[in-house]
């Protein structure tokens, strides 16, 4: 199987071979890596003034470097992160380029969210207000984001080059999430199930990612129906058999290594920790293997390294 196989049978939960597929949202240490800026840390303040050849240039570097992550690394899949400023031409483009480099040997995603997340703090009084004061005028927005994003989409798998869509509005803090659960079940599950439900239509995997504490609105957040959901935030308090207990039959899960542990814990922290999601996610498939955020700025290479290490030599099925 190839890595896009691998990952798409785990999304279908279907019967696992070979090893568990390992996906990461973003790789961020592409320049102890590669000696490369990361695509979304680049924004081309002269993109105008650039000839067209300068351009493909450099969107095909930005091609390159996602699959020679995936490469380097065994990600069966990739977010893909756009420079600032590029329009959808250039991303269009860009993606044609990694399938040039790699064909379909890789779930190839983008950010695709368009519900409501946890607000900045400088906009959080704002948003609480709004809630309590104007809910319907909310939720028409809410709708109206809905329609957009699924507009988007509609014209991007015309490109036929797109797999699949990452939906990355946080809703949890460590301890619970922002709305309460009947609250999040008016302001935002309406929509992310209809949003999931677009993008399934038009032929798209759903991947939906939160980090926190999960626990209240698990239930809401399966029944909107995406293929997967990712992280499973051990920082946060989400227990991966538990979850896998619960909702493993219905929805593939992704993630759960903690980050914490990778960056601050001891190798010994660390490996048991990788050790523990293994165990507890892989038995009967329906799990993609990754930490329970992303490999950021700040973590360690050779920690990761570690972990992928352990992932290769004990994530293999019988």
């Amino acid at each position: 199987m190839t890595p896009r196989e691998s990952f798409i049978a785990a999304l279908r939960r279907q019967p696992p071979a070979g090893r568990v597929p390992h996906f990461e949202l973003v790789f961020f240490l592409t320049m102890e890596a590669f000696g490369r800026i990361h695509p979304s840390q680049r924004h081309y303040g002269q993109w105008d003034q650039m000839t067209s050849r300068e351009r493909d240039l450099h969107r095909r570097d930005v091609a390159d470097l996602h699959v020679a992550i995936a490469r380097r690394f065994g990600q069966a899949g990739m977010l893909y992160q756009p420079p600032g400023g590029w329009t959808d031409e250039d991303l269009r483009r860009s993606l044609e380029h990694v399938r040039e480099l790699s064909g379909m040997d890789y779930l190839l995603t983008l950010h695709g969210d368009a519900t409501y997340g946890l607000p900045s703090g400088d906009q959080m009084l704002d948003f609480v207000s709004r809630l309590a004061d104007r809910p319907e005028e909310v939720k028409r927005e809410a709708g109206r984001r809905v329609d957009e994003a699924l507009a988007r989409a509609e014209r991007i798998r015309s490109w036929g080059t797109l797999d699949g869509f990452c939906l990355c509005s946080d809703y949890c803090f460590n301890d619970n999430p922002f709305l309460s659960p009947a609250m999040f079940d008016e302001f935002v599950t309406p929509f992310l199930a209809r949003l999931v439900a677009g993008y399934r239509d038009m032929g798209f995997w759903v991947i939906k990612h939160t980090d926190g504490y999960i626990m209240p609105i698990l239930d809401s957040l399966v029944a909107a129906n995406p293929h997967a959901l990712h992280s499973l935030d051990p920082q946060g308090g989400v227990d991966l058999a538990e979850v896998k207990r619960r909702v493993g039959d219905r929805v593939c899960l992704m993630g759960n290594v903690n980050c914490a542990l990778l960056q601050t814990g001891t190798d010994e922290e660390a490996a048991a920790d990788v050790r523990r999601a293994l165990a507890q996610g892989m038995p009967g498939g329906g799990y993609v293997f990754g930490t329970s955020n992303c490999i950021y700025t700040g973590m360690s290479l050779a920690r990761y390294e570690l972990m992928l290490k352990i992932w290769r030599e004990e994530g293999n099925y019988g």
